[in-house]
């Protein structure tokens, strides 16, 4: 594997233990308990005990601080705590902040989490609810009164330009759909689990906001997942082949809102995701053509598309064809919008399953995977390797 000179980053660091509760509707117990569980499932698959770590990283815009559930997981003293802003845009950065306390010598062992109960709680998708005057919400401000007030109607004006801009039909959203829906239906895990779809159930659901089909959003999930880091020296003497963190990254284009982002001169790409692109290919040393596995945020099915083209994989308003044609596998544990919504993290276990060659839907020789955050906000994402 070849660096970049300037990076520090590259090769220090490894996920080593992945642990995660079931995915459902209604987990019937606190968040709190839902990260321990995920956090000490993590640890057993690692071989480490809670005494061992020393390093914690979350989200913000969830209930579960680092420093509770350490106390809540017998974690001891910790050196290293974080919180990452943004929500899905942090899930590849909370696996940067871990390998930057490794690879600065500030931490040893950190564990990653994410848990909510956000099917039976708190509702991502229900959009904006009364709040506090912040400048979050002066910004929103611009759009509300007009009636955009989820995600989904955020995402759509730019789904209806990326469809008018390239000549396309939402059947272009629907090539997303089904793909990550197959790798669902093989995926016990999965929410979908045994329930493919077609392209015809796709343009038979009813509309959510126009371009966007109720198949072109993800589901809303009660779980939780977390990831153990630590030094690559340490991860040799580990139960499982380590996930090599060959570069990790983050990235918020000029103009960036949080999925508003209209006033930029097109509304057809996703500039963060070039910024992140752009770190990963240098520090790695890789370029899309070297990736074997590509975990995408698939909140909505357009932001997939227009993730591929960022990275380079397609041209722009090619990445439809691309996806039908399997050029790539992709979410192959069926995603957020097959497997669950745990704002990506899910997603960055799967990755590491692939090179462990122990993921359900196992691609062979899988040695490199891309694995990228939500996207319309600031966003990161990583490369995970084989330990070559």
């Amino acid at each position: 594997m070849t660096l970049h000179t300037r990076d520090r980053l590259g090769g220090r660091a490894a996920i080593v233990g992945i642990g995660a509760t079931e995915f459902s509707r209604n987990s019937g117990r606190s968040e709190l308990r839902l990260a321990v569980e995920a956090v000490r499932a993590a640890l057993d698959d690692a071989g480490l005990a809670p005494a061992d770590v020393d390093g914690m990283v979350t989200f913000t815009m969830d209930t579960s601080p680092e420093i509770t559930v350490a106390q809540a997981a017998g974690i001891g003293e910790l050196s290293f705590f974080s919180r990452v802003h943004y929500g899905g845009g942090a899930a590849c950065a909370t696996v940067q902040q871990a390998a930057l306390a490794i690879a600065a010598g500030i931490a040893e062992v950190v564990v990653c989490y994410r848990a909510f109960n956000e099917r039976s709680g708190r509702r991502f998708g229900s959009g904006v609810r009364q709040r506090e005057p912040s400048a979050e919400g002066a910004a929103l401000g611009w759009s509300l009164p007009f009636g955009l007030l989820t995600p989904a109607s955020w995402v759509a004006m730019a789904a209806q330009r990326y469809l008018h801009a390239h000549g396309l039909t939402p059947e272009a959203f629907g090539q997303v759909a089904v793909v990550n829906r197959a790798y669902a239906a093989t995926n016990p895990a999965a929410y979908f689990h045994g329930r493919p779809i077609t392209l015809a159930d796709h343009a038979a659901s009813r509309w959510i906001v126009e371009p966007l089909r109720l198949l072109d959003c993800c589901q809303e999930t009660d779980g939780g997942q977390a990831l153990v880091v630590t030094s690559l020296e340490r991860a040799c003497d580990l139960p499982h082949p380590p996930a090599v963190v060959a570069a990790a990254a983050q990235g918020a284009g000029r103009a960036q809102e949080q999925m508003t982002s209209f006033y930029r001169d097109d509304l057809t790409g996703l500039p963060e995701s070039r910024v992140v692109a752009r770190q990963l290919w240098r520090t790695a040393g890789l370029g899309p053509q070297d990736i074997d596995v590509g975990i995408l945020y698939d909140h909505f099915t357009p932001f997939v598309l227009m993730q591929l083209e960022e990275f380079g994989f397609c041209a722009p308003g090619e990445a439809a064809d691309f996806v039908a044609e399997g050029r790539l596998p992709l979410n192959t544990h069926g995603g957020q919008l097959g497997e669950a919504y745990l704002h990506g993290m899910n997603g960055i276990a799967e990755a590491v399953r692939q090179i462990r060659g122990t993921a359900v839907n196992r691609i062979p020789e899988a040695r490199r995977v891309l694995v990228t955050a939500g996207t319309g906000v600031p966003t990161s994402g990583v490369v995970l390797t084989a330990d070559d």
